[in-house]
């Protein structure tokens, strides 16, 4: 099987990086934070092995594709309108979605708003919810929290300040804290007065067995070049996607769907994330599997990429 090619497609409104490996039905892998299209590499040779075509872009704000300046280009409109809009460039009728971290809103959302385009999904580490009426910035306001990791995300220059510092250290923090590999010491997502996001996070002596120094080389390759601050809009644009969602409020997936996550993922233990995935059936009413895997963290398809993909293939052959 060939190496995944990359190539910049002229999207309506902005310039898009994809990888595409494989031909046949088309499989959209959306990737989060702090991420790219590379973390996708595993699924996107066993996707194509198989038989189906593995399209993965760098998301809006990442890596080659265009990273507009303000935070107001970053709700969920524009990413689903994103690809909507890759969609249509690659001259496919329908794909099947996989997203991951912040691409698994994406792609919950883009089967939500366009079930005619996207005939299936998969979401990784974050459930779907339905939008709802209060974002998470105002219910963490409600709640007196004033210190979690999205909201410290607000203040544009604050964080990239911080991981910008030390580009290869920020990647191997981050990635390592929330794997599950990392002790439950380093769960990051609150922040001490005053103190940054890294602050709870371990570099680790050794690098897991998911992670070669190639790896961290390609992330903060990326991260030099573009800076941390077309990511980091994606938090920062949270208010603003949930007023733009106000229509889809209650609406359900029905397409086949299915959920991976790790047992250790640090996103398993945000408050709402058990009730969502309970309620699964009502919300996910083609459920075609919830599969949570042991001793997994947050970056999943790397930390587990055989057990995934064989997930995703069986879901894939089973549409």
């Amino acid at each position: 099987m060939t190496e995944p090619t990359l190539e910049i497609l002229q999207l309506d409104t902005i310039r898009m990086r994809v990888a595409t490996q494989g031909s046949g039905p088309l499989v959209l892998f959306c990737h989060g934070w702090p991420e790219s299209w590379y973390s996708w590499r595993h699924q996107m040779a066993a996707v194509a092995a198989a038989g189906f075509r593995a399209v993965a872009p760098d998301m809006r704000g990442y890596g080659g594709t265009d990273a507009p300046d303000s935070a107001e280009q970053y709700t969920m409109l524009h990413h689903v309108g994103d690809l909507v809009g890759l969609l249509k460039v690659l001259g496919a009728e329908q794909a099947v979605l996989v997203g991951h971290d912040w691409g698994a809103p994406t792609v919950w959302n883009a089967a939500l708003m366009r079930p005619d385009l996207f005939r299936a999904v998969v979401g990784l580490s974050v459930p779907f919810a339905p939008p709802g009426r209060v974002d998470l910035l105002t219910a963490l306001e409600k709640q007196g929290i004033h210190n979690f990791y999205m909201q410290y995300f607000q203040t544009p220059g604050v964080a990239e300040a911080e991981f910008e510092r030390d580009i290869e250290a920020t990647i191997r923090r981050i990635h390592f804290s929330g794997s599950g590999d990392a002790p439950e010491a380093a769960v990051f997502g609150m922040l001490q007065p005053g103190g940054g996001f890294l602050d709870h996070t371990i570099d680790p002596q050794t690098l897991p067995q998911w992670m070669s120094a190639e790896d961290v080389a390609y992330y903060a390759g990326e991260f030099r070049r573009t800076g941390f601050r077309g990511g980091l809009n994606w938090y920062r644009s949270l208010r603003l996607s949930t007023e733009l969602m106000a229509p889809w409020r209650g609406a359900v997936i029905r397409q086949p769907s299915m959920f991976i996550a790790g047992e250790r993922d640090g996103v398993l233990r945000f408050p709402a994330s058990k009730s969502q995935i309970e309620r699964f059936p009502t919300t996910l009413p083609g459920l075609r599997g919830c599969h949570i895997l042991a001793d997994a963290g947050h970056w999943i398809q790397r930390e587990r990429a055989k057990d995934v993909n064989s997930l995703l293939l069986a879901f894939l052959f089973g549409l």
